[in-house]
């Protein structure tokens, strides 16, 4: 279960030019409350309608007193251009600029309130006071159209709330030879997240006075349970478990003032000669749960692994993407692949981090890599924690927000699916499939220099994502077009 994401409260308030019958504006928002309800969505309704400042100072307190934590301004009739952008500037939290629809060319003149207007005024004072809304593709519709635009809105606050609110925790310095993930921090500051970083000696301290916690065999219980028949090395959970308490208690005594925490760790390799395993399987169990705990110290990763979970409520993981696909496995299975060519085709692989629930089939193994590295000819000790198998088939989003050497934020999306053909390798690994991906790959991930890392989420979700980082002013956003078209910023979801 997730524990990790912010819950999204979203309110609506109307507003009114004066001018206007009021009674038009609220009208037209009790029928996007009651379509919004009709849909599950959990919305408060304020009850003043702002036509000035002392309105606005009314609704906030309304808002206050709800738990409104997301804001819907509503424009039922033309609007106040200044006290309805005063009032999102004042929330402080995001928000949605949003515009009514005529009903009836029956009632085009006492029933005429020209919000479509109304909405290009607003845009030109959401530009004075330097605000940054989220406003809908074609943000003009009837009440079921803007209960639409405001579902979609709540997933988009979600993953602005829970950057806002968030710390990143690090533990030792990047490895020397995978300076690729270590970018400026300076960024995320300007995002809102705070950052903790620690050195291994911080992490190998605190692990250590786990030894021997109470709590430890109830863990080994449930990772037992967890791994049912594929627990093939059971003498090492209880040092994965003595991990998991160190992380979640630092989890718990670090976050501040913050609500909520993610990872970003050192895990090889000095971390298997001196913890004694490798630490994957507990960062599966972590990121099951909403805390995202990325390999490598990959602050960026574990950023954006959190983001994708916010974004689709679902565990996510980071995976690399690793590897081409053989020609002679792509004519094996060439009615799986369907109409993808060869070049839309990688391998997302990583040591043994992905959610168990994510996988077809996951064995509790030991690091191939690092076995050859730390123990040729032996039989694996330090290197056994990793969670191997192959990813479940169906739809993903690849996602990276990144910082340029310059400290300027980038990131991308491509949507996506994982096939269902054996990758026949180790790790936690899948055949992954999308549209154009040779193009993507060299004028996108290497033209724009982003890492090796990628975060996956396990749905569609690149409207949600694209729609977060601009409101976040992320403003260089590649996506998976057409061959036939340019990697532009626009809104590739119309």
């Amino acid at each position: 279960m997730l524990q990790n994401i912010p819950k999204v409260k979203v309110g609506i308030v109307a507003v009114s030019r004066d001018c206007f019958p009021i009674s038009l504006s609220e009208k037209r928002r009790q029928k996007v409350v009651e379509a919004c309800r009709k849909k599950g969505i959990d919305i408060f309704e304020a009850k003043t309608t702002v036509e000035n400042e002392n309105d606005v100072l009314k609704a906030l307190d309304e808002l206050k007193s709800a738990g409104v934590n997301a804001l819907v301004v509503y424009l039922g009739n033309f609007g106040p251009e200044g006290p309805e952008t005063m009032l999102a500037q004042k929330f402080g939290g995001p928000s949605m600029f949003v515009a009514a629809a005529e009903e009836t060319q029956e009632n085009l003149i006492d029933g005429r309130g020209d919000a479509y207007c109304g909405m290009l005024n607003a845009s030109y004072n959401i530009g004075l006071r330097k605000l940054n809304p989220y406003i809908p593709e074609y943000p003009v519709g009837d009440a079921e159209e803007v209960s639409d635009m405001i579902a979609h809105f709540v997933d988009v606050a979600r993953v602005v709330i829970g950057v806002k609110n968030l710390k990143i925790f690090s533990f030792g310095p990047r490895p020397q030879d995978f300076l690729a993930c270590n970018a400026p921090i300076k960024p995320l500051y300007d995002l809102g997240i705070e950052i903790m970083e620690n050195s291994e000696l911080d992490l190998f301290e605190s692990f250590n006075k786990h030894k021997d916690d109470p709590r430890i065999p109830e863990i080994v219980k449930q990772m037992e349970e967890e791994l049912g028949t594929g627990n093939k090395h059971p003498g090492i959970l209880p040092k994965l478990a003595q991990y998991e308490l160190t992380l979640m208690d630092w989890y718990e005594k670090y976050r501040g003032s913050c609500q909520f925490a993610i990872f970003a760790n050192k895990c090889w390799p000095a971390f298997q000669t001196q913890f004694g395993f490798v630490p994957c399987y507990v960062n599966a169990r972590l990121a099951s749960r909403g805390i995202p705990v990325a390999c490598e110290v990959d602050i960026y990763g574990a950023l954006s692994e959190y983001i994708v979970t916010l974004a689709t409520q679902i565990p996510a993981t980071i995976l690399d993407i690793n590897n081409t696909v053989p020609k002679d496995m792509y004519e094996a299975n060439k009615e799986k692949f369907k109409d993808y060519k060869l070049t839309d085709l990688f391998m997302g692989f990583h040591c043994g981090n992905t959610p168990i629930c994510h996988m077809k089939y996951a064995e509790m193994r030991y690091q191939l890599i690092m076995h050859r590295l730390l123990e040729p000819n032996k039989e694996p000790d330090i290197t056994r924690g990793t969670l191997e198998g192959t990813i479940k088939p169906g739809e993903i989003t690849i996602f990276r927000l990144q910082s340029t050497a310059d400290c300027i934020l980038r990131s991308y999306v491509a949507e996506g699916e994982v096939i269902d053909v054996d990758p026949r390798s180790f790790g936690g690994i899948g055949v992954f499939a999308i549209k154009e991906m040779g193009r993507f790959y060299r004028y996108v991930l290497i033209a724009k220099r982003f890492p090796h890392h990628t975060a996956v989420a396990f749905k569609h979700a690149g409207k949600i994502l694209f729609d977060a980082m601009k409101m976040l002013g992320v403003d260089d956003i590649s996506f998976n077009q057409p061959a036939n078209m340019l990697y532009k910023d626009e809104n590739p979801f119309k």
